[in-house]
C-alpha cells in the first residue's frame, strides 16, 4: 500500500524546491516548515546524506475544517511534502497520500477533506 504519491522533477535541486512551495502556494498552501535533512544529519551526527528537504504544508482553511471535525487531526498536521535525490540522480518531489493519512482517523466525516487535499497535491505534482 503506498502511503504518497510522487514525480520526478528535472531540474536544480533548489529551484524544484522554490518551485514545489510555488506550487503549493497556488493551491492554497502555505509551507509552515522547511527541514533541510541533509544539513541537520551533517550539524548533529557529522553524517553525509543526500539533499533531501521536508515542506510542512498546510490549507488553513480545509486545516480548520478538519479540526472542527476531529481535534486529534492536529497530531497528523501539517501535510509533508518531500523533495530529495534519489540515488540515480533524479529529483523526486513526493506528497503524503491524505486519504491514506486521514484514513487512520476513522472518521468518515474527514472523506470529503482529505480528497480536496489529494486532488490539490495532485494538481501540485502535475504543475511540476
Amino acid at each position: 500500500m503506498s502511503y504518497t504519491i510522487q514525480t520526478s522533477v528535472s531540474g536544480e535541486f533548489d529551484q524544484v524546491v522554490e518551485t514545489t512551495t510555488d506550487a503549493l502556494k497556488d493551491e492554497g498552501f502555505g509551507v509552515l516548515c522547511d527541514i533541510d535533512v541533509q544539513a541537520t544529519l551533517e550539524e548533529k551526527l557529522g553524517e553525509e546524506f543526500r539533499q533531501y528537504r521536508i515542506l510542512g504544508a498546510c490549507n488553513p482553511a480545509l486545516a480548520h475544517e478538519g479540526l472542527n471535525e476531529e481535534i486529534e487531526l492536529g497530531a497528523l498536521l501539517p501535510c509533508n511534502v518531500i523533495v530529495y535525490e534519489t540515488d540515480d540522480g533524479e529529483t523526486m518531489v513526493s506528497a503524503v497520500d491524505p486519504q491514506q493519512l486521514v484514513g487512520i482517523t476513522d472518521n468518515s466525516e474527514l472523506d470529503s477533506i482529505s480528497e480536496e487535499v489529494a486532488d490539490r497535491f495532485e494538481r501540485v505534482l502535475e504543475n511540476l
